[in-house]
């Protein structure tokens, strides 16, 4: 629920805008409204609003030079601005950040998603959604109804509509539905951990990229002289999958990534090679001050086996450093370790003790062995809670169920 505030609407459609004041009043918030940019800026420094939400196409003076004057004014330049708007391009969401607004909703617009949109970029929230949690293989059935059976892929999406996919196993199937429901064009970022078939296996089945107008940046570590272009067509090459990446509808780039810290529209990555077989890259993203790292899969070997490696835990406790969320691979309880040293996955007493080291904020266990019923990961997670409170670390543990969200 947003909490009250006062907003000030400008529209020239005198029936859109008795909508967004309707919407606005019926959810408990104060509204002043105007059908020009000139009328908006003569009352506007008088009503004080918190939020001022605007369309682009008026005549006169439109939306985005609006907000440039509004910017303009000191008693102004701290207010937040929001495109209201039929205009679904590109460009002129670009071009209405680079005018000052913090965030962009396209018309039409429904009550319920309209607030909850305005809730999102207001709060400037960082939203998590889990929607496989698995390892190895998909797990169906009866003894997966708490977690859910699907493969690894999780969400993050920002106020400033920046959508990043982690993984593409089965769970991704899930995030394709979730994502078509909303309507609209849809842009993301998706990283790659690795392309074991656990982690790639589903993409095929994510319908958004077969659809034209939609954009999609796919990431992740080279392979030899294999990048990830060649990685992602070459699992749907004719023996393998009947339907090519020839099929796909929408702008498809890659991009080939190593050790290295980048940008992408405010928001900070930064990448570390894990101890997997192959190259597989584990990511931190830092937002304004909060950050969630995705570290699956990865073994840290305890320090009774000789591939004990000290340097390495040191550089991983770096990398997680003071993380709001820790989502990383646990796959295994102590005693199903013993053997399956040299797998390239972790148990519970070396992930908590690495969040202990590391003051990590939150723990999230996942990338479950297949052969762990529901109640088998529960048991996992207690030992997980035990385990960091026997250490006297005040990390939070928790274990993610499929279709759960969480907001940072």
């Amino acid at each position: 629920m947003l909490s009250p505030r006062r907003f000030f609407v400008v529209d020239d459609d005198r029936f859109t805008l008795k909508l967004i004041t309707l919407f606005l009043q019926e959810s408990g918030h104060e509204v002043d409204s105007a059908r020009s940019g000139t009328e908006a800026l003569e009352r506007i420094v008088d009503f004080r609003p918190d939020c001022l939400l605007t369309d682009i196409m008026m005549p006169n003076m439109d939306g985005l030079e609006l907000c440039r004057q509004v910017k303009a004014q000191p008693e102004l330049k701290d207010l937040k601005i929001i495109v209201v708007t039929g205009k679904n391009y590109d460009f002129d969401r670009r071009a209405a950040k680079a005018a000052g607004a913090v965030g962009y909703i396209t018309k039409p617009l429904q009550k319920d998603a309209f607030i909850a949109s305005l809730r999102k970029i207001l709060e400037d929230k960082v939203v998590l959604d889990y929607w496989g949690v698995r390892g190895t293989l998909p797990v169906p059935g009866p003894r997966s109804l708490r977690y859910g059976g699907n493969t690894p892929c999780v969400s993050l999406s920002f106020a400033n509509d920046q959508l990043f996919i982690f993984d593409a196993g089965t769970g991704i199937k899930e995030l394709s539905r979730s994502l078509l429901q909303k309507g609209g064009r849809i842009s993301a970022k998706l990283f790659i951990s690795h392309p074991h078939w656990d982690h790639i296996n589903a993409l095929p089945f994510f319908v958004p990229l077969y659809i034209q107008g939609n954009e999609f940046e796919i990431m992740g570590a080279q392979h030899g002289d294999l990048g990830m272009k060649e990685l992602i067509s070459a699992q749907m090459e004719g023996v393998f999958f009947p339907i090519t990446v020839r099929e796909f509808g929408a702008s498809i780039q890659y991009r080939d990534l190593h050790e290295e810290k980048f940008e992408i529209d405010g928001i900070q990555v930064e990448t570390m090679l894990l101890s997997h077989p192959g190259n597989c890259l584990g990511y931190r993203i830092t937002y304004k001050d909060r950050s969630v790292c995705y570290i699956t899969d990865n073994e840290i070997y305890p320090p009774t086996v000789p591939e004990y490696n000290e340097f390495y835990i040191k550089g991983l406790a770096d990398f997680v450093r003071e993380t709001d969320i820790l989502i990383i691979d646990t796959s295994y309880t102590d005693e199903a370790y013993k053997s399956k040293i040299g797998w390239g996955h972790s148990c519970v007493s070396m992930v908590c003790d690495l969040a202990r080291r590391a003051k990590v904020k939150n723990l999230h266990i996942m990338h479950h062995e297949p052969d762990e019923s529901d109640d088998d990961i529960a048991h996992k997670w207690e030992l997980c809670k035990k385990a960091l409170a026997d250490l006297g670390s005040e990390t939070n543990c928790i274990a993610p169920a499929e279709g759960e969200r969480y907001e940072i």
